[in-house]
C-alpha cells in the first residue's frame, strides 16, 4: 500500500530537490498551435513547476476544441529602415529612392536588394 504524501511534505521535498510549483490564477483559455491544427482549452487549470532553470507547463481539464489555423495574409508592403535603405544606396550609388524599391522588393533583404541593383 502506498502512503498518501502530505502537501506541505510534498512541497518541502521539491524545494530540496530545487523544484518549485505555482499554480497560474484567472487562466481562460490555452491555445497550442501546429502547422496543421489549433487546440483551444477553456478554462483550464495550469501549474508552472520549475526545475533547473526550466520551465514546464501543465495543462489540466477544460473544454477542448480543435481546428485548423487562421492564417493571417502577409503585409502588403514589408517596412524597411531608412539605414538600410541608405547602406543600399551607398553600396550599389543608386538613389534612395531605387534602393527603397529593390528592398521592398526584396522582403528586407540587403543582400539580395544590393544583388538587384548590381545586375
Amino acid at each position: 500500500m502506498h502512503r498518501r504524501m502530505n502537501p506541505r511534505e510534498t512541497r518541502r521535498m521539491m524545494q530540496r530537490m530545487g523544484m518549485n510549483m505555482d499554480s497560474v490564477p484567472d487562466v481562460e483559455q490555452v491555445i497550442i498551435k501546429t502547422s496543421s491544427k489549433e487546440i483551444t482549452i477553456e478554462q483550464p487549470e495550469v501549474a508552472i513547476l520549475e526545475m533547473q532553470g526550466q520551465k514546464i507547463f501543465q495543462v489540466i481539464g477544460g473544454k477542448i476544441t480543435e481546428g485548423t489555423p487562421e492564417r493571417t495574409a502577409p503585409s502588403a508592403k514589408p517596412s524597411v529602415s531608412e539605414a538600410d535603405v541608405q547602406l543600399v544606396a551607398d553600396q550599389t550609388g543608386k538613389s534612395v529612392e531605387e534602393a527603397r524599391k529593390a528592398l521592398e522588393e526584396c522582403e528586407g533583404d540587403l543582400a539580395k536588394a544590393i544583388l538587384l541593383l548590381q545586375s
